[in-house]
This record gives structure tokens, sequence and C-alpha cells, in this order.
């Protein structure tokens, strides 16, 4: 069931622009007080997107509980009047998508991934609701208007050439909007992580999300599951200050952390870029920076060459078989610890392409994943 071709231009599922610089265009379109269209839309187009979902029931019963935890939270902060609903869509995808309506939409490869985990649900649901509160359909809507009307020389999405001698605004108005797409979509996620803490889910279930999509992408880093949101490492750069303040508000409403809706917060690592120095004929030394939370014991770090990430999802890394790889523990105990291999450019008489490191837990689940830069053979 294709359900992505009939929304994915109305909701938010709308920037492939991992590249571009997050400074630059702050421009923030006020929402007129009259303006009904993002409603008016959704309402239009409800009947199609409910015949291909369903209502979250049955091994969704938690993502539903989670949802109305967090409505309610919303409600006690906000005058908006909002019926929320929960849907969970059956195409095997991973995504998650908001009406201005008020109904959140879950691709159910997302809703097995989060599974039974409160917290991870959190994660999901918060984001969401975060850009209907905020009402982000209608100012990406205002701020194409803006782009055509006088930051940009065409409209976006023209499906035409722009006009001679226009081709560098029209290049213009592409970046810029790519950085408001982003700017939207990591204030959504400040104020999911705030809410999530209000609510009672510790803030660190959103990186765990992160970095359990960005082990099952397929794709090197230039691009993510969620497509229209910055590239995971840059959304831990940039969100590390709202990881922070989120983090001190949950603890100060829920000093037992274990008593919380969510739970005690899930182990997170923060792979950081690998480097690689050649240290002699086919010899390399590969560095892996990182850094964790919540970790009680340790962590193995994976070393893999010619890794399913090139083909295939990954939810835990097995035995490697036939696949050259490396290995090493640690209890990562530093702020700032670095796990190092020394590694041939050939292992078993045949050309060992290192390509990806893989943080996994004692029971071999991905908690992080970093992508090495190529190395020469």
């Amino acid at each position: 069931m294709e359900v992505r071709t009939n929304y994915v231009g109305f909701y938010l599922s709308i920037c492939l622009v991992c590249a571009i610089p997050l400074s630059g265009q702050n421009v923030d379109p006020e929402i007129p007080s009259h303006f009904k269209l993002d409603i008016e839309m959704a309402a239009r187009l409800r009947p199609e997107l409910e015949s291909q979902s369903t209502a979250a029931a049955g091994k969704y019963t938690a993502a539903r509980l989670v949802f109305e935890r967090l409505a309610a939270q919303v409600a006690k902060q906000s005058n908006a009047k909002i019926t929320w609903h929960l849907r969970i869509v059956e195409d095997g995808r991973l995504n998650a998508l908001s009406s201005p309506d008020g109904t959140v939409y879950v691709e159910d490869g997302l809703a097995d991934l989060a599974g039974p985990s409160t917290g991870l649900w959190a994660a999901v649901l918060s984001h969401e609701i975060a850009h209907v509160v905020r009402r982000d359909w209608a100012r990406r809507y205002l701020f194409e208007k803006y782009l055509a009307s006088g930051g940009g020389s065409i409209i976006l999405g023209d499906s035409g050439l722009p006009p001679a001698g226009t081709f560098s605004d029209s290049e213009k108005a592409s970046a810029d909007f790519g950085r408001f797409c982003q700017r939207m979509e990591l204030e959504a996620d400040r104020e999911g992580l705030m809410l999530m803490a209000r609510a009672g889910y510790h803030p660190d279930f959103v990186p765990a999300l992160h970095h359990l999509l960005h082990a099952r992408e397929n794709v090197p880093n230039n691009a993510s599951v969620y497509a229209m949101h910055p590239c995971w490492e840059e959304r831990d750069h940039e969100l590390s200050r709202a990881y922070t303040e989120a983090s001190i508000d949950f603890e100060h409403r829920w000093p037992e952390w274990y008593a919380s809706p969510g739970g005690n917060p899930p182990v997170v690592v923060f792979a950081e870029e690998p480097t690689i120095k050649k240290t002699g004929a086919q010899q390399w030394q590969v560095q892996i920076p990182m850094r964790c939370q919540n970790l009680a014991g340790a962590v193995e770090v994976v070393l893999r060459a010619d890794g399913p990430s090139r083909g295939e999802h990954l939810d835990r890394v097995a035995d490697a078989g036939d696949r050259p790889e490396a290995r090493q523990l640690t209890g990562c105990t530093s702020p700032r610890t670095t796990v190092v291999f020394n590694v041939a450019g050939k292992s078993a008489g045949a050309d060992a392409h290192w390509t990806d490191v893989y943080v996994v837990d004692a029971w071999g689940a991905v908690l992080a994943r970093a992508v090495l830069p190529k190395i020469a053979h």
C-alpha cells in the first residue's frame, strides 16, 4: 500500500537537504489569525488517509496510552482546541507524519521498531505533536509564499524550468527553503523534548531513537530515513543543549527515574566521525571517538568490512561469518572515549573494504553507527 504518495507533499516529509548549513535565512512568517488553509486541507484529505490507516490498538496499545498522556500534557500548557488521533499506516516504512487537524500517522515499520518501549514511542510522538501545536504546515506554506513573492523568484516545486537569468535566484530560494525546513524540524525536536520531560519520558529516548534509525539506513550519511530532517550527526550537535535542558527538567520532576511513566532512560552512545591514519603498507589505524550515557557495564565496538548497511537494514550485529571485522569491548567511562583499531587493507587474501562502525550492547543490539571514510587499496 503506497500511502506516502498521497500526502508527502502536504505534510512535512519534504526536504532532502542534509548538506545545507543551518545558518543563514532566519525568516519565520507569522500566521495570520484568519489563516485556515492548513485545517481545510487536512479536512479534505482526512477520509482518504483514514481509509489507508488503522486506529492504534492491539499491539499498539502502548503507543495509544503514550499519545494520550502527551496530548493531555499539551492541553495543560496550551489553549489550542485540538482533537487528537493516532493512526497506524501498514506499509512497512520507517516514518511518522502529522496532520494540522491533530492526527498523527505512524508507519508500521517505525511502530514495530518502537515496539513496547513507551520511551521510544514518546520520542516518535512528541515530535509530531509539536509540529501540530506549532502549525508547522502553515509556517512552511507561508514561507514558500514569502520566497515566491520576494525571497525567491519562482514558486518552489514548479514543474517548469525557471525563466532565463533566474537560476541563481531559484538556487538561493531552494537553499533558503532547505534551511527553513531543517530549522523547523529542530524546533519541533526541542519542543518535543520538553514535552516528553513534562509527561515523564526521559529525553534520552530521542537520541536513542535517532541512532536506531541511523543504524538501519541503507544509504551513506548524506540522507536520513526521516528525509525532511537534518542528518543524524548534525541533529545530535544542534540539539546537545536541548538534551541537557530537557534532562534537567525531567530529573526535577521525576527524581526516581524508574518510577516515571517511561522508566529508566536507555543507554545512549554518541559515536563521532572516525578518523583514519595510514601506518604502513596496507596498514591503517582507525580511531573512533565516542561517549556513552546511562551505561552500566560495557559495550562492544565492531568495525566491519562491506557491511550490510550498504544493502539491507540492520537491527543487530551478529557473527560476521566470512566478512572481515574487528571487535573491542569498552566501558566508555570517560567523557570522550577513543577506541583504536589497527587494521590491514587486505584480509584473508581478499580486499577488505572497511565501511562501518557499530556500537552494540551485550545482546548485539545496535546502539550507534558511524560510517568510515573510504580507505584506499
